[in-house]
């Protein structure tokens, strides 16, 4: 059986790699030096369809050579390069951190040349969904009354607030889908005037205005270096935002007391709001990738990136993120690019990182984690190149700062870590009203205001993980649907989602503790 990769039911397709799925393992592109085993393969073991014999146990999900490799010679695949072998590797020998190892190469940027106008579905044949159409036009998946803290010291009289909105008493709301606290462990102890405090500010502003909350209470301590008034001048003074310091209040029981009474207050107007039909041009889905394995990049990826292009081609946005997991691929995105100022601007980021983590000691390669190894993933270039295609195939757009408000329609990219709590809280602030999250080793996050739609990559995980899981890519894997007939249904779930039906962690209650912003430079 042979599955496209990267194809789009319904849009134009670009590329032609693809997936060829045999008895024991699989071959990602026709220059590719290793195969991924589909099961575990034993040393001795005959592949019949590569016409070889593994020379040592393959676990599920990692590689074995296809060609023999000498030392210091590239190893691809995807087409591409994933390392180079620290030893001569022979036909039929695992391949893994014992023989491989990331090196920088030279990559062929060829800005723009991939790129290809898109083909929009018509605006009357759009596909769409029940969403919450705010004052300003914008659109919501969810109703959330938001109570966010300016620093960590008001953290615990936001919870109390929030805990006081009792199952019982939201009954008395049944258009409101919950009282959320948004509480974080920084706001002081830091510079007040430079990119951290900027950074930190530019998050509160976008969850101060977010969609998906009908109202928020900005809650600081008082004498915090993130001040309530220099956000109020990023948001706007809007009629769904309010204000209170624990100082003014007269100390937390008062503040404790004075939050019930404005929340009660923000949930009688959230309650005014009821669904209607909209067009899936309003959604914004922020894409992220955590615990993954080998099959991620193979299934669960691809058919995110296949729903990509299908919401791309209704009019919507998608964001790419996670800087640190494309780097090495990031190529693959500048040739897409619509304009070379956007191709720029990518490199540019890339360029950023590689000076950041230096200054830190560290290395952008310092990737994949334990669990992404143990799951078959060697180095940050295979894993970049299966992170990357959760983008699919259109047109890049636009290049973000983390938590810039997103603007640009179409597929775009959020500079962010690779940590998934605080790229996802970049791309929520940057105006994304729903997540999509692949996993291969399992993942149970939760980001509320925002739904996170959970798509495992292999069946054995979403068996064991079903409380967790949303959907499963596994059948791309045993050969049930293609990749297109996945990301289809991918794209079906989004529009249930953005109507109302709760994701696994919105029904687990998840999403709170979650909200991790990107925290640069010193602590003081």
């Amino acid at each position: 059986m042979v599955v496209p990769i990267f194809k789009s039911a319904s849009c134009s397709i670009h590329g032609d790699n693809q997936v060829s799925l045999i008895p024991h393992a699989f071959m990602l592109g026709i220059s590719d030096d290793v195969a991924v085993a589909l099961n575990p393969v034993a040393a001795s073991q005959r592949l019949p369809g590569l016409n070889i014999t593994a020379i040592s146990d393959i676990p599920a999900g990692h590689k074995l050579a296809v060609h023999p490799v000498a030392l210091g010679d590239p190893v691809r695949k995807f087409n591409q390069i994933i390392g180079f072998a620290t030893q001569a590797i022979s036909i039929g020998e695992h391949v893994h951190t014992h023989n491989l190892v990331t090196a920088n190469f030279e990559r062929d940027y060829a800005i723009g040349v991939e790129a290809r106008p898109t083909e929009f579905t018509a605006p009357a044949e759009r596909a769409s969904f029940n969403g919450i159409v705010r004052p300003d036009g914008r659109v919501a998946t969810r109703n959330y009354v938001g109570i966010l803290t300016t620093v960590n010291c008001s953290a615990t009289v936001a919870r109390r607030i929030a805990a006081h909105f009792t199952p019982q008493i939201l009954s008395a709301y049944p258009n409101v889908d919950g009282v959320v606290a948004i509480t974080h462990g920084t706001g002081c102890g830091m510079a007040e005037h430079d990119e951290p405090a900027d950074l930190l500010r530019r998050v509160f502003a976008g969850y101060a205005t977010h969609p998906n909350f009908a109202a928020v209470l900005l809650l600081g301590l008082g004498c915090e270096t993130n001040q309530i008034e220099p956000l109020i001048t990023l948001t706007g003074a809007t009629s769904n935002l309010r204000t209170s310091t624990i100082q003014e209040a007269g100390g937390t029981a008062s503040a404790i007391q004075a939050g019930i009474i404005s929340v009660f207050e923000m949930l009688d107007q959230a309650n005014r709001t009821i669904r209607t039909r909209v067009s899936a041009s309003n959604l914004v889905v922020g894409l992220q990738c955590g615990g993954s394995d080998a099959y991620s990049g193979i299934s669960a990826n691809p058919a995110l990136g296949a729903a990509v292009d299908l919401l791309v081609c209704n009019g919507g946005t998608a964001i790419l993120s996670e800087t640190p997991e494309i780097y090495g691929a990031e190529h693959l995105l500048t040739r897409r690019s619509s304009r070379p100022e956007v191709a720029h601007r990518l490199i540019d980021r890339i360029h950023w990182w590689e000076q950041y983590t230096a200054r830190h000691r560290g290395s952008i390669d310092n990737n994949p984690q334990p669990g992404n190894k143990t799951g078959g993933l060697t180095t940050i270039l295979e894993k970049s190149l299966g992170a990357i295609s959760k983008g699919g195939t259109t047109n890049l757009n636009e290049v973000y700062l983390y938590a810039e408000p997103v603007t640009e329609k179409g597929l775009v990219f959020m500079d962010s870590p690779g940590f998934d709590p605080v790229s996802a809280t970049g791309q929520v602030a940057s105006g994304a009203n729903m997540i999509c999250f692949t996993t291969g080793r399992g993942s149970v996050f939760g980001c509320k205001p925002t739904p996170s739609l959970k798509i495992a990559s292999n069946t054995t995980v979403f068996n064991r993980m079903s409380d967790d899981m949303d959907l499963n890519c596994g059948t791309i894997i045993e050969g049930q649907e293609t990749v297109q007939e996945a990301g289809a249904r991918i794209f079906d779930e989004i529009l249930r989602v953005a109507s109302g039906q709760p994701t696994r962690s919105e029904i687990h209650g998840f999403g709170e503790e979650e909200f991790q912003p990107w925290l640069q430079g010193a602590t003081l």
